[in-house]
C-alpha cells in the first residue's frame, strides 16, 4: 500500500485487474472506456492496439485464468528489478536523477508513469509470444490518445474512426485537458452526446 500512496490508484489497479481477472475470469474495463456494444462470448484474450505507434494499452483486458503473460506480469509487481527491462539509457537517466529519498517503485513510477501499464503489458506479450493476439486500434481504442481532444470538440466526427467491429471507446482521461476537469462538456460532443445516451450529469464530476 506505501507504493500506492506513493505513485497513485492506477498503480493497484494495474495489480489489482490481473489478480481479478485470475480469479474470476472477468474482463477488465477501465472507467473511462465506454463500451459500444457487446463483448462476444467466445474471446479468450482481448486486449489492443493503442495510439499511433503500434504499442498495446491494457485499459480493456480479458486474459486465459491461467497464462504466462499474467504470471510474468504479477512477478514484475512483485519483484521490481532496478530498472523495467525495456528502459533506455535515457529513461534509466531519468530515473537516477530522481530523490534516492524515494522509494524504488515510486522513482520508477515518476520517470515513466505508464512503465506499470501499458508499457509493461507491451513488453511482456512481446515476451510471451501473446503480442499478435492483440486485436487492431479500431476495436477498443479507435480514436488514438493523441487526439483526444476530439471527445469534446462538436464539430469532431468521433464516430468517424470507427468500424464494425469497435467494441469500446477510450477516452483517456489522463490526457485530458485540465480545462474539461471544470467544465461540462459541449453539446453535441461525443462526450456530452454519450452523458446525455446513459443519464449521467456531468456537471457533477467536476473539479
Amino acid at each position: 500500500m506505501q507504493l500506492v500512496a506513493d505513485t497513485s490508484a492506477s498503480f493497484l489497479s494495474n495489480v489489482f485487474r490481473y489478480k481479478m481477472i485470475q480469479k474470476t475470469g472477468a474482463i477488465w474495463i477501465d472507467c473511462d472506456a465506454f463500451c459500444h456494444k457487446p463483448f462476444p462470448d467466445d474471446l479468450e484474450y482481448i486486449f489492443g492496439v493503442h495510439g499511433l505507434l503500434g504499442a498495446l494499452n491494457c485499459g480493456v483486458v480479458a486474459l486465459p485464468q491461467e497464462c504466462e503473460l499474467m504470471d510474468q506480469l504479477l512477478d514484475y509487481y512483485d519483484n521490481l528489478p532496478d530498472y523495467p527491462p525495456w528502459w533506455n539509457k535515457n529513461q534509466r537517466r531519468k530515473y537516477d536523477r530522481l530523490d534516492e529519498k524515494m522509494s524504488h517503485g515510486a522513482r520508477i513510477y515518476k520517470a515513466e508513469r505508464t512503465a506499470f501499464g501499458p508499457q509493461a503489458f507491451t513488453y511482456f506479450a512481446k515476451q510471451t509470444g501473446q503480442f499478435e493476439k492483440a486485436m487492431e486500434r479500431d476495436v477498443l481504442y479507435p480514436v488514438p490518445f493523441q487526439l483526444n481532444d476530439i471527445f469534446y470538440d462538436p464539430y469532431g466526427n468521433v464516430e468517424g474512426h470507427f468500424t464494425e467491429n469497435t467494441l469500446s471507446v477510450h477516452l483517456y482521461t489522463n490526457g485530458t485537458k485540465p480545462w474539461w476537469e471544470k467544465h461540462v462538456p459541449m453539446p453535441g460532443s461525443y462526450a456530452a452526446r454519450m452523458c446525455d445516451q446513459i443519464g449521467i450529469d456531468p456537471s457533477k464530476a467536476l473539479k
